[in-house]
């Protein structure tokens, strides 16, 4: 958070000196989102906060519970905690002794909390953990006497700036999906929020309002990994910029020259260890290893169904 000269300084530069919100966040070296908030900020009473309530009994389990609604986040809907099977597990395991009313009301003021936490961490430009952008890319490989194109997919993790690939022949929604389904399995987990532009492997037409229409495999697929999917403006592929240039990153330092590979098998074991190896350098803004980056944000997917999607297209012949 900027300290109150800080804050004062942006909003001199907007009300006095006539600089845009872009140039304040440049100037100043903050994101566009905290420049426009002190450049237009009309309220500089402090904030007065309520007094936090005591839990005298629930205190020391406060931070069990909070890890267990954490943790099943990234479980199915059904297989997530009631109040009574928490307060069940705090009797039996940590000989908790208070009244099963207090470990109720706590459990649904916490949730609420949590949604509102993870609401508000969505408004941010940066993606939080957990979230990935898809795009395809062209690849051109040499198999024996040719040289063949190929599609990779690539999904990106903005968080951590790791990415995954894998090569397909074409990009109906067949190789799409199945692509997807590939790296989910790689990684052992689904993104939470997954964004797209607007692949005719996916969306089917877009209406004048904006409104998409869906291809139903396309449906089927994201309700069975529960991945929310979230699409660009049309002719706004910028919007997943991550992607974009990952996407170009790949082909420069991957395939160029382009790799031989005999079969499509080998050209998918290729990207893969490339993909993998790449992790082992440092963040471009964090300066951390990307792989150690990696493990903290692999822990915020979404867990695998039991059973894995099926893909395929059903023809009359």
């Amino acid at each position: 958070m900027l300290k109150v000269p800080q804050q004062q300084y942006i909003k001199f530069l907007y009300e006095n000196e006539d600089y845009s919100i872009s140039e304040i966040a440049k100037v100043m070296g903050v994101n566009w989102r905290t420049a426009k908030k002190y450049a237009t900020k009309d309220n500089w009473n402090e904030p007065m906060y309520r007094r936090k309530k005591r839990h005298p009994v629930l205190g020391p389990y406060l931070d069990i519970i909070d890890t267990w609604l954490t943790e099943e986040q990234a479980l199915p809907r059904k297989q997530r905690y009631t109040a009574k099977r928490i307060f069940d597990r705090l009797c039996d395991e940590y000989g908790f002794e208070g009244g099963r009313r207090t470990v109720e009301e706590y459990v649904a003021k916490r949730r609420k909390e949590l949604k509102l936490e993870r609401a508000e961490s969505y408004e941010h430009l940066e993606h939080p953990g957990g979230e990935a952008q898809v795009d395809f890319g062209t690849a051109y490989v040499g198999q024996p006497g040719k040289l063949v194109e190929r599609k990779v997919l690539t999904m990106s993790f903005p968080f951590s700036n790791a990415a995954f690939v894998f090569p397909v022949r074409k990009e109906n929604t067949e190789c799409f999906l199945e692509a997807m389904k590939r790296i989910f399995e790689r990684i052992g987990g689904v993104p939470k929020k997954i964004w797209f532009d607007n692949l005719s492997a996916a969306v089917i037409s877009i209406d004048r309002d904006g409104k998409r229409t869906f291809t139903d495999q396309f449906l089927r697929f994201a309700a069975h990994y529960r991945f929310n999917p979230e699409f660009c403006n049309a002719n706004s592929g910028h919007e997943k910029g991550h992607v974009e240039n990952k996407v170009g990153y790949g082909r420069r330092n991957w395939l160029v020259p382009p790799p031989v590979c005999d079969t499509d098998t080998e050209l998918e074991t290729y990207l893969a260890q490339m993909a993998e190896s790449d992790m082992d350098r440092p963040h471009y803004a964090k300066k951390e290893r990307i792989a150690d980056l990696w493990e903290a944000e692999r822990k915020k997917l979404l867990t695998m169904p039991a059973v894995p999607f099926e893909v395929y297209r059903l023809e009359p012949a």
